[in-house]
């Protein structure tokens, strides 16, 4: 299985509102060094919806170049418009990732044949595999079961990033699709029950500033120490909680500026966290021993 265990959602670093690559290619060696699985640049995290065209794929180009085959690539590639998704799928295919990740369309609510319509346009110009990211928190609309099992009819729908925080839907999914249908959870605080219902790996925020640890839990999994799992998870949790105190990337962007990733700055409308926040951050941080 390609895509599988720690996955993480890269964040982009800004300087004076410009991409700062040199912290970016840094960020990608160090989440490597540290035992992540693989990356996704140009997702939520990376502030996919301020980024202009070309710098979306210059993310994506120079996290291909800078890992260099060490790990897959899974290039984020959705839009809301159909049209823009197919652009950004042809580029990450032709720019050698390994796979792209492409989310519901948001903000303009499609109904369930809308949602097979812009898949099946987009798997006509795609070469690699695609993951479905179905995330209603941040799209409004939520791909049905019976939705994604006729996408997976196609060899290249391969699996999902799901940021529903459904428990019970890995186990639905394998009896729906399949066992091989790549399941990875999006959201850090029950990716380790999301691993005990079928799933296999998750598409994490966290692993942005503790990679280490949360590779490690992925690989105390797959080996059946599951107390491990638990200590870890339990370490992890402030972590978690804190990274989502106010909107991601906020919060992520002033923990990676206290550890010296990058700077704390984030494109509007994403502001500076409040202090109470930053108090927060810091505290878990501390508390999980990476300050």
């Amino acid at each position: 299985m390609l895509f599988h265990s720690s996955y993480t959602a890269l964040l982009t670093p800004f300087k004076d509102n410009q991409v700062d690559f040199e912290a970016y290619r840094k960020l990608i060696d160090f989440q490597i060094e540290n035992g992540t699985n693989g990356l996704v640049p140009v997702g939520t995290t990376g502030e996919s919806p301020t980024l202009s065209h070309d710098e979306h794929k210059k993310l994506v180009e120079v996290c291909i170049d800078q890992s260099n085959k060490r790990v897959p690539v899974m290039a984020g590639a959705g839009s809301n418009s159909t049209a823009e998704a197919i652009e950004f799928v042809k580029h990450a295919c032709e720019a050698g990732a390994d796979g792209v990740l492409v989310v519901t369309p948001y903000y303009n609510k499609p109904t369930q044949s809308g949602l097979l319509a812009h898949y099946n346009e987009l798997l006509k110009h795609s070469t690699k595999p695609i993951i479905i990211y179905d995330i209603p928190g941040r799209s409004v609309i939520q791909m049905s079961d019976n939705t994604m099992a006729k996408l997976a009819e196609n060899e290249l729908i391969v699996g999902v990033k799901d940021a529903t925080a459904d428990l019970a839907r890995p186990t639905r999914l394998q009896n729906l699709i399949s066992d091989d249908f790549i399941q990875l959870s999006g959201e850090d605080g029950t990716a380790l029950a999301y691993l005990a219902a079928g799933g296999h790996g998750c598409i994490s925020v966290t692993a942005n500033i503790a990679p280490k640890l949360i590779s490690k839990m992925h690989s105390a999994w797959k080996s059946g120490n599951i107390s491990l799992c638990q200590e870890i998870n339990k370490k992890l949790m402030p972590l978690h909680d804190a990274l989502f105190c106010e909107t991601s990337p906020g919060p992520l962007k002033y923990a990676a500026s206290l550890l010296g990733i990058c700077s704390h700055e984030a494109r509007l409308p994403i502001v500076d966290i409040e202090d109470s926040s930053k108090k927060n951050v810091k505290k878990a941080l501390e508390i999980t021993g990476l300050l």
